[in-house]
């Protein structure tokens, strides 16, 4: 399989259906920010940390991928006219979310209740862990925009929002196993 196509060199790209569209248009925002997440995703898989967050890890790249699927689609190109499919494009199922939702209320079961924000940091993996949850958010607002202008499955914007909340969780309970220092961010009075 060849890398290059030469179709993208004057600033277009296809997605997938065959539609062309410019490289900065919101739908490849939004899929580039997606990738980029997934990116950042693999990178706290690559520490040290407990092989249960792999796994679950691995699981929210999968579906990073439908995702990135999902956004890439034009939606006019998967429907036949009598409502069918016709690109075979996965979906993020509530099962997916639940999931998620299920893991962030298992690790905040161990955490101290939150009584303020808490700046970001304290261990490389855990800020690993804060850089991704603020791509997902990017990502999640990129999506939102394009719902603006093009729908998008609704599970699909759910899970964004979910998996956001999960790596900010995720930090968390990082910061409580690696005993880092969480810190608190108590405004300064003027």
């Amino acid at each position: 399989m060849k890398i290059y196509t030469k179709t993208g060199d004057k600033g277009t790209t296809a997605l997938f259906g065959g539609t062309r569209v410019p490289k900065h248009h919101i739908r490849i925002e939004s899929y580039g920010t997606v990738d980029e997440l997934n990116s950042h995703i693999g990178l706290i898989r690559d520490q040290d940390i407990n092989t249960h967050y792999k796994e679950l890890l691995i699981h929210v790249q999968d579906r990073l991928f439908t995702v990135g699927a999902i956004l890439a689609t034009d939606p006019d190109k998967s429907i036949f006219k009598n409502g069918r499919e016709r690109l075979n494009i996965p979906k993020i199922s509530s099962e997916n979310i639940e999931l998620l939702e299920k893991k962030i209320d298992i690790m905040n079961e161990a955490l101290p209740p939150m009584t303020h924000f808490v700046l970001p940091g304290g261990h490389q993996t855990v800020s690993f862990c804060h850089i991704a949850r603020c791509v997902c958010r990017r990502a999640e607002r990129l999506a939102t925009a394009l719902n603006d202008i093009s729908p998008v499955d609704s599970n699909t914007l759910i899970y964004l929002n979910r998996l956001s909340d999960y790596l900010f969780v995720l930090a968390r309970k990082l910061s409580f196993d690696l005993k880092a220092n969480e810190i608190k961010w108590i405004p300064e009075k003027h």
